[in-house]
């Protein structure tokens, strides 16, 4: 029987769990603050965007809102993030990606305080992270070993195959398996689109992370019967029904499932638990910058 990993239960645990370290920063005076930019008319990133601020009044976390014509100037936004750096009011800073092609998105991320950046994507952060010292732990590999824990995959020993090798998820990926810490103790291997037999990969593994943005990439005859799948990737395809197309994952769900002991689904997998991992960095960020020691999920 094959379990299907309720990636909306599990974030709603987290942000169930978010309630004491708030009522604590509370009682100190401090609301948490998250501000998020947004500088694009793409409807994904404005839908996201969007519910990262649903999800902030929610749990009872001070939504910041700032948008930004496309057309605006790189120097606008580098700015913006500059006053943000400096509003006490602001504990996290959050700018959505993608940025318009004359804005450069290293810069943008290098410009953020990195005691604000509940991305984890600063390179200070990336290096702590990398160092077994995370400040922040990106929200999407976070929310995957939330997800793991959840339902019982013991990490330590266990062969992972990661496929995928973005700086957003497929390299932290990797660095939190790893680490000699909860949670970690995991022999990883990362794949790509330069890898040789993919499914020869991936038939080794106890765990399968697919991360590389590849509509149904991976497939059951690609798997090892009771190997646990994390399905990381959201890709639009073409569909006959009323929106003209559907969400599917990187991972071919339903041969997966055959093989499969636990397997997340898309939507309503791993996309609940990164915005839920937002929520919890921001409240994170806030303790730290003003003292106040709380208890997090």
């Amino acid at each position: 029987m094959t379990t299907i990993i309720d990636g909306n239960a599990v974030a709603e645990e987290i942000r169930d769990g978010l309630a004491d370290a708030i009522d604590a920063l509370d009682e100190a005076g401090v609301k948490p603050g998250l501000a998020t930019v947004l500088m694009s008319d793409d409807p994904a990133s404005e839908t996201y965007v969007s519910m990262k601020q649903r999800d902030c009044e929610e749990v009872g976390i001070e939504a910041f809102d700032y948008e930004l014509d496309p057309e605006t100037p790189a120097d606008e936004l580098y700015s913006l993030v500059d006053d943000l750096n400096d509003d006490d009011e602001v504990h996290g800073i959050l700018v959505q990606m993608p940025v318009p092609d004359h804005v450069d998105d290293r810069t943008v991320l290098r410009r953020i305080d990195p005691a604000k950046d509940v991305d984890g994507f600063h390179p200070e952060n990336v290096g702590r992270l990398v160092a077994g010292d995370a400040r922040f732990k990106p929200c999407t590999p976070h929310g995957v070993q939330k997800l793991l824990d959840a339902a019982d995959v013991e990490t330590e020993g266990a062969d992972v195959v990661v496929v995928g090798r973005s700086d957003i998820v497929g390299k932290p990926m990797a660095n939190l398996l790893i680490q000699k810490a909860e949670g970690g103790n995991a022999t990883v291997t990362v794949c790509h689109s330069r890898t040789d037999d993919l499914a020869a990969k991936t038939r080794e593994a106890d765990i399968v992370v697919a991360a590389a943005g590849v509509p149904e990439l991976v497939t059951g005859d690609m798997l090892s019967e009771g190997v646990v799948v994390i399905d990381v990737g959201v890709n639009r395809v073409d569909a006959d029904n009323e929106k003209g197309y559907e969400l599917v994952g990187d991972v071919e769900f339903e041969s997966a499932k055959e093989k499969a002991s636990a397997i997340t689904p898309v939507p309503g997998g791993v996309g609940p638990m990164t915005r839920a991992m937002l929520l919890w960095n921001t409240v994170k960020a806030a303790a730290e910058a003003e003292g106040v020691d709380v208890d997090l999920p």
